[in-house]
């Protein structure tokens, strides 16, 4: 359903109710009053027949009155309705009553008396229907006037005159739903241009929303758009330029794994089969760990990465584990791995799991990959009140400060000697996620600090 459709219905729905308890009122107190005005309107003409029965004529006189009214009454109880007025006249009856003799009636009123109150309002029944009678008796003479009205006469003028209140909002609820329709299709206009706008719009086109003027609700939306369009742009951007790089770093190992392959075809020799081999299992090696940073690196992306939380750990343990997983290369080449920390210390914080493991073996894996055979790579943990310090220093050829900015851009090589380039890109996202820092410096006997700062507690980003 149109937002369109769903307003009006709403708002005609709230009207309608309104409306309705509005106009149940309206015909309540409509017809109270009209009900007054018509029990007025019988207390005048009781009052007017009175003074008429007070005036002070002879016996001769009022006889001859008397008759006059019964004469004209006759005459319009007989006549055509263009002569007798109103097609209601019959149907409103009086009496006039001087002790028990009736002196004078209308065609319509019954012999006997409409009532037996000397006085007030009554509702009784006479000849089949009923009637609202008034009483007005003569002080200090037995003369009574009584005046009547048929109950389902005054009932029928009743409910006309309180409906004919309500028409106007009968008539006028089609016309506001029309006139609804309007205002809230005009005020939507903006958002049909919006949609109109998106719609049409290109797939691949990722160029900000142009829309003027808009209404300051819109605004939001637009600007909330523009702002996802602008991140879809930069991450087709991003991963454009990761999948050229990556598809780049994967072309040499590839084809050197090919020619190392075709050379074990090749050789006829079995030392040379087995020496190509053997360079074939070190380039998978190497392709497979190039592959495993580059899926490490696309989890930890800004755009695609789950938050976490990070859970209770002690890094001096984390930290001794991931330098057993890398003794055996330093051993290989004769380089001493020094760990160097208070075992006495408080070393718990909250990281993700197989964080610490991650940055060891890239932080210290590069230590070990620049140093000379047979150098050391010290590795030193200091405790903190807020914060526990990770350093590593190496005794390779460092790192020019003019160039340390650049060494943590993906596929950016330190050296001819250096890897595929991602081990520092990882290294500074999973600090961003934690919260930590990253920073270069001298060593102290020459080579390349790397120090990391990471807090005891923070939530995974």
């Amino acid at each position: 359903m149109s937002i369109r459709r769903r307003t009006l219905g709403v708002v005609l729905l709230v009207f309608g109710l309104s409306m309705l308890v509005i106009g149940l009122t309206s015909y309540r107190d409509a017809t109270h009053e009209v009900e007054e005005l018509f029990d007025a309107s019988l207390a005048q003409n009781a009052r007017l027949l009175e003074g008429l029965m007070r005036a002070p004529l002879a016996a001769e006189q009022r006889e001859a009155l008397l008759a006059s009214l019964e004469a004209a009454l006759q005459r319009a109880e007989q006549a055509d309705q263009r002569i007798a007025g109103h097609r209601y006249e019959s149907k409103l009856t009086f009496q006039l009553w001087e002790g028990d003799r009736l002196l004078l009636r209308s065609a319509s009123a019954p012999q006997e008396p409409l009532t037996e109150l000397k006085g007030g309002y009554e509702d009784t029944h006479l000849d089949g229907h009923g009637w609202r009678v008034y009483a007005l008796s003569t002080p200090g003479e037995e003369r009574r006037v009584m005046v009547g009205e048929r109950e389902d006469v005054r009932g029928e003028l009743v409910t006309l005159i309180a409906l004919r209140t309500l028409m106007p909002d009968l008539l006028g609820l089609p016309v506001l739903a029309l006139l609804l329709w309007w205002a809230i299709g005009w005020g939507l206009r903006p958002l049909s241009r919006m949609a109109e706008q998106i719609r049409r719009r290109d797939p691949h086109t990722l160029q900000p929303l142009i829309l003027h003027p808009l209404p300051r609700e819109l605004e939001t939306i637009a600007g909330a758009l523009n702002r996802l369009l602008e991140r879809i742009r930069a991450l087709r951007v991003r991963e454009k330029r990761f999948i050229a790089d990556a598809a780049h770093e994967l072309r040499t190992p590839l084809a050197v794994l090919d020619l190392h392959a075709q050379n074990a075809l090749a050789a006829e020799d079995p030392a040379d089969r087995r020496e190509a081999l053997d360079k074939l299992r070190e380039g998978v090696a190497r392709s497979t760990r190039l592959v495993t940073q580059l899926l490490v690196l696309a989890r930890l992306d800004p755009e695609e990465e789950t938050p976490l939380a990070g859970q209770p750990a002690e890094l001096l343990g984390e930290v001794r584990e991931a330098l057993a997983k890398l003794s055996p290369l330093a051993a290989e080449r004769g380089i001493e791995l020094q760990l160097e920390a208070d075992e006495g210390a408080d070393w718990a914080l909250a990281v993700e799991p197989g964080a610490i493991d991650t940055l060891i073996q890239n932080l210290a894996g590069n230590a070990l990959q620049h140093s000379p055979d047979g150098g050391t790579v010290t590795v030193g943990l200091a405790a903190g009140t807020d914060a526990l310090t990770l350093t590593i220093d190496d005794q390779g050829p460092g790192i020019p400060p003019a160039q340390r900015p650049q060494v943590l851009e993906r596929f950016h090589r330190a050296g001819p000697g250096a890897g595929a380039g991602l081990g520092l890109s990882i290294v500074d996202r999973l600090l961003q996620r934690h919260g930590g820092r990253l920073r270069f410096d001298e060593a102290p006997g020459g080579g390349l600090r790397v120090e990391v700062v990471l807090p005891r507690a923070h939530q995974v980003t």
